[in-house]
């Protein structure tokens, strides 16, 4: 296998790599009924005119399995956070003591777990899709060699290889939606 092939098949898997870590990303913000800090990330706050991640703004702390606690630097934030989580899809109605803000994390009901599950489908064939368009794109430059003298049967062997790749990380989707559609149907 020559150089350039490797090469191809290198960036092949580390954009394959990067496929699956966003598709984990998007995973966590599904939330399954559990109160984690992680549900946040994404939600943006206005802060002093600019967009902010909440994280960067405040604490967020889990006391318990039902609640997630947002504690602002700055006293002032709290209307920010609110109004952030209110505008946001993620259908949580904040508390504020003046000092925190509470989100009570509704038990989940069977109806909703199943909405999530589709979700988490619809991410997991969004991830399958950029793998694919990942092996596409390898195949189509490694083919490309072929006019700049390789061989046919090294090209053949590279284009088996992204296949091995292209298998290898919709075999990773494929379990990571398998558990996160167990976590989201576990009561």
């Amino acid at each position: 296998m020559t150089e350039e092939i490797q090469m191809y098949l290198d960036e092949a898997e580390d954009n394959m790599k990067k496929a699956v870590s966003h598709l984990s990303g998007e995973f966590n913000k599904i939330r399954a009924g559990k109160a984690q800090p992680n549900m946040l990330d994404g939600l943006m706050v206005d802060y002093y005119g600019n967009k902010t991640p909440i994280n960067q703004v405040a604490s967020i702390t889990t006391p318990d399995a039902r609640t997630v606690m947002i504690k602002p630097w700055e006293k002032k934030m709290l209307a920010e956070i609110e109004r952030a989580i209110i505008n946001s899809d993620l259908g949580l109605n904040p508390q504020s003591d003046g000092e925190i803000v509470r989100l009570n994390i509704p038990p989940l009901t069977e109806e909703r777990r199943r909405q999530l599950v589709k979700q988490a489908k619809n991410e997991a064939e969004s991830g399958k899709v950029s793998v694919r368009n990942v092996r596409k794109d390898a195949n189509d430059s490694i083919r490309k060699l072929t006019k700049e003298g390789v061989s046919e049967d090294a090209v053949k062997e590279g284009e088996d290889r992204v296949q091995e790749i292209t298998d290898k990380y919709t075999n990773r989707i494929d379990s990571l939606l398998a558990e996160k559609e167990k976590e989201i149907m576990t009561v």
